[in-house]
């Protein structure tokens, strides 16, 4: 078996049309409205993910201007506590885990991973379309019970024994649980993918130390999703069986412990915050440097703060628990960690800085959100501390204050970013630009609305005004913040709107982009826009940080590779040098089918726990069905194992 070599480009190959048709035949979509479901192209993926984590942000939106308007004035009759308690467990549940960890995480990624690191899909595809599914199904579900009015009002955290079959009977916490077991298994399985790509995909000359920091920030999260979510899904899982087979893990009287819970969730918890906000670490980075001309400053402090981050990230979860009894000792030390967490983050905010400081400035639309990040992320940043310490914690926990730090650690450090990612990368997915008007419409009535909305709520944090509260008296003088946040909440929505309209507009009638209409140098830049479905004519090599500034006009391309097939290149994981050919699979339809099997399963156990075992079967026989190879590729896969003897 011959390797994939590295050599010349040959003049002219750009434009090799026979290649490119067949290349389009071996890598191409499936036809039909089947073919939709067998599809597992990693563009085709990722472009649903975002479009259906955004969509949810569209929904949690809606369940938010709900509740501001419940609160805008006291003793208000617009929502019952009832709907409201449902309305707001709605709202944190879909941004969190139907919104937040999707889109930065898993959309970004699926999409972007592979072309920024030169090869032409994620591993294992298959898995990659069965995590889509999993995840439309577990947001499907948890809305249909919502609008049947048997949707979650227990808090997106589900705290017992307020969520333990004593105190919610019926099937509102088990729909949630259950849907944290989509969401989460959905999650883990991109994280696998990231990973594998990441580390066995990487362009020949792509060693770590030129790793994208998009990359880097993505894999950092892949590795946080991998030990943090299963924490959850067993927190999860084990308050479902307490409600529906009887254990007693979170029940006191038969030797339970009801802060095992808390404790199992906010493992998770927390480092669900930085798997939130580690991504747009990444699209600041990304971003600074296309639109400051020259590459980031610090690179090595940048990759080492993003993994001291990710690191540290599980060592905080405990602050969330200060007002729950513990022993004084571990809260200091969690109180130490919770300090010391900001340091990296302060290293890259000083990088960014004095790239930005001494580059030529470019000053579009994402950039822009840059500057938004900023600020917003600071405040956020600079309340974090009152929290970590346990006296301040005390007065203000489960206050506004809480909600005005939490809103702008993670709009600051996600939303903002994610903004500026999606006007960064609209041309590379679209081939067309959006409009600059707009998008500084866009931003400028969010920005002020956003602090109109979350800055007042640490005055009435203050003030004492709980959390988790429908309504409140009128002697306690909360209206007039609250009509001001409310009006704060409609200029956000306004500035949605724009950017729903300038999306419409400019996919049909924006200028066209070209292949790197920003003069970015990472390699997505380098295809056409949008890419083709093999992503690169030529799989590249790497002879720098930023590819398209740095390669040589005779930079070497690879070749080797077998074009009728899907074949790609694996490289070592260090330094990123040739190491072997493998060939991904074909489209199937057995990904959707598996994802079918696992809904039933999932959904049927919340009514009859024997559904548990029942559902496998049908599961058992998509994924037989899935690992199956069909004749060509069992031919194929014999003929790889045929090593040439020599002559």
């Amino acid at each position: 078996m011959r390797l994939a070599t590295c050599e010349q480009p040959a003049a002219g190959s750009a434009l090799d049309a026979d290649r490119h048709t067949l290349l389009q035949q071996t890598w191409g979509e499936p036809p039909g409205f089947w073919g939709w479901f067998r599809n597992v192209n990693h563009k085709e993926i990722g472009k649903r993910y975002i479009v259906t984590a955004f969509i949810f942000f569209l929904l949690g939106g809606i369940l938010a201007v709900l509740m501001r308007i419940q609160l805008s004035r006291p003793e208000n009759n617009f929502l019952g506590p009832d709907k409201y308690n449902q309305i707001f467990t709605m709202h944190g549940t879909t941004m969190m885990f139907l919104f937040a960890v999707p889109m930065m995480f898993e959309a970004l990624s699926v999409y972007l991973v592979p072309l920024m690191v030169g090869t032409r899909n994620i591993a294992f595809p298959r898995l990659n379309a069965f995590s889509y599914y999993v995840y439309v199904a577990g947001g499907i579900m948890i809305w249909v019970a919502f609008v049947m009015n048997i949707g979650p009002d227990v808090g997106w955290f589900a705290y017992v024994p307020l969520s333990g079959p004593d105190y919610t009977p019926g099937k509102r916490a088990d729909f949630w649980a259950q849907m944290i077991t989509f969401t989460e298994l959905s999650g883990l399985a991109v994280a696998v993918e990231v990973v594998a790509t990441v580390y066995k995909l990487r362009a020949p000359g792509m060693s770590l130390n030129r790793i994208p920091m998009f990359v880097w920030s993505e894999v950092t999260t892949a590795f946080m999703v991998i030990f943090a979510m299963p924490a959850v899904m067993l927190s999860s899982s084990m308050l479902i069986m307490d409600r529906l087979v009887g254990t007693h893990f979170y029940n006191p009287a038969e030797g339970g412990d009801a802060l095992l819970y808390q404790h199992l969730f906010w493992f998770f918890g927390h480092p669900e915050v930085y798997i939130i906000f580690i991504p747009g670490t990444g699209i600041v980075s990304t971003i600074i440097a296309a639109f400051s001309r020259r590459k980031v400053f610090g690179y090595l402090g940048l990759v080492l703060s993003t993994i001291a981050t990710g690191f540290l990230g599980f060592s905080v979860w405990v602050h969330h628990m200060f007002a729950t009894g513990l022993p004084q000792l571990s809260e200091s030390f969690f109180t130490a960690a919770s300090l010391m967490i900001v340091v990296p983050t302060g290293v890259q905010f000083f990088c960014w800085i004095a790239t930005l400081w001494s580059g030529r400035l470019n000053l579009k639309v994402p950039l822009w959100w840059v500057f938004g990040f900023f600020w917003v992320f600071l405040i956020g940043g600079l309340t974090g501390p009152f929290l970590a310490s346990v006296p301040v914690d005390w007065q203000v926990h489960d206050t506004f204050f809480v909600v005005a730090h939490f809103h702008y650690v993670l709009i600051g450090g996600a939303v903002f970013p994610l903004f500026g990612a999606l006007y960064y990368w609209f041309p590379k997915i679209t081939g067309r630009m959006m409009s600059e008007a707009l998008g500084r419409w866009h931003f400028w009535l969010f920005f002020f609305g956003f602090n109109l909305t979350f800055f007042p709520m640490h005055i009435l944090g203050l003030r004492g005004m709980p959390r988790r509260i429908y309504t409140y008296q009128p002697e306690m003088r909360w209206g007039p913040l609250n009509a001001l946040v409310s009006a704060g909440a409609l200029l956000m929505v306004a500035g949605i709107v724009v950017f729903l309209w300038n999306v419409w507009q400019s996919r049909k009638y924006g200028l066209v982009a070209g292949p790197d209409p920003w003069g970015a140098g990472t390699l997505e830049w380098g295809t056409p826009s949008p890419p083709p479905i093999y992503n690169f004519l030529d799989p590249p090599t790497v002879g720098g940080r930023e590819p398209l500034w740095e390669n040589p006009p005779d930079q070497p391309i690879v070749t080797g590779l077998h074009e009728d097939m899907r074949e790609v290149l694996l490289t070592h994981p260090l330094d990123a040098n040739p190491d072997s050919r493998t060939e991904f699979p074909y489209p199937t339809i057995w990904p959707f089918l598996a994802a079918i099997a696992t809904t039933i399963l999932f959904i049927g156990s919340i009514f009859w726990a024997w559904a548990v075992i029942y559902g496998a079967i049908p599961l058992a026989i998509t994924l037989t069905g899935w690992f199956w190879p069909n004749k060509s590729e069992a031919r194929r896969r014999r003929e790889r194992e045929r090593w040439e003897q020599p002559a």
